[in-house]
């Protein structure tokens, strides 16, 4: 699958599928290397799929220097540029949901419908849960710690009744196949830092994209009240909430398909 050279870095992307164009933007420390991911599941079924690793991350370029929000965002129009994709739908997965918040509002004509899945507005409404205080962590000891918080679910209790699956969680979250690249520690440091300062409350009222907020009601990383605030700070949002963690698009098997709907609903 090929990188193209676009007018601020080399992008590695990915497309599969047709139909109307559909943009997927990653959450953090996402790698299209990583299998399953969106573009295994349904999407590109029903639309033409884009999905790429982000600045830092990846086989994408990975300067050494300060990332911001802005940054992300504008990465995404230039790959857009690049592709001759004019108005795609646009769904934002935690991380990639601040990406997409900030690409809604610097670059509004880019979007067609926006979907937001376990994501936040930062400021007032009420951040994601502060990853940068856990980077530094012991890679076993972090997804550990990590666990719990995705999904409310599964604590100490759950984990003593499922030992096996708590094991498979634990090296799931904890292995990394490509910790050793140069630059990947950095990027995904640097993504970190930006993902601290992402603060799109104030500007969302802006937002007049059709909008889904969605989220897991056992989230600790994407609280479901932050959701409801993030639907209720939109002018033409709706609310979903779905029967999981962090993870619920795995988790529910409704979820995907109800994004897709969401999107598709100018068509019916």
């Amino acid at each position: 699958m090929p990188h193209i050279q676009t007018a601020r870095l080399k992008i590695y992307y990915e497309i599969k599928g047709s139909g109307t164009p559909l943009l997927f933007i990653s959450g953090t420390g996402a790698d299209l290397r990583n299998k399953p991911n969106f573009l295994d599941g349904p999407a590109p079924s029903r639309f033409e799929t884009l999905a790429y690793d982000q600045r830092g991350l990846g086989q994408t370029e990975k300067p050494d220097q300060p990332y911001t929000m802005a940054d992300y965002a504008d990465d995404a129009v230039a790959l857009l540029d690049a592709l001759d994709w004019k108005q795609p739908n646009v769904i934002g997965v935690s991380f990639g949901g601040m990406v997409a918040q900030e690409l809604a509002l610097r670059h509004p004509d880019r979007i067609n419908r926006l979907v937001l899945a376990c994501t936040s507005p930062g400021g007032e409404g009420g951040a994601s849960y502060p990853l940068h205080e856990v980077q530094d962590m012991d890679p076993v000891a972090r997804a550990k710690f990590m666990i719990p918080i995705s999904d409310t679910r599964r604590d100490a209790d759950w984990a003593a009744a499922n030992p096996k699956e708590y094991e498979f969680f634990v090296d799931f979250a904890s292995t990394d196949a490509y910790a050793s690249e140069p630059g990947r520690a950095m990027g995904a440091g640097r993504q970190l830092e930006a993902r601290r300062h992402h603060d799109t409350w104030d500007r969302l009222p802006d937002m007049k994209h059709p909008t889904l907020i969605c989220g897991g009601v056992y989230d600790g990383i994407a609280l479901p009240a932050t959701q409801e605030k993030l639907a209720a700070q939109m002018p033409n949002a709706e609310l979903a909430m779905f029967d999981g963690g962090h993870l619920f698009m795995i988790q529910d098997k409704t979820a995907v398909p109800a994004m897709l709907d969401f999107l598709n609903a100018d068509k019916s």
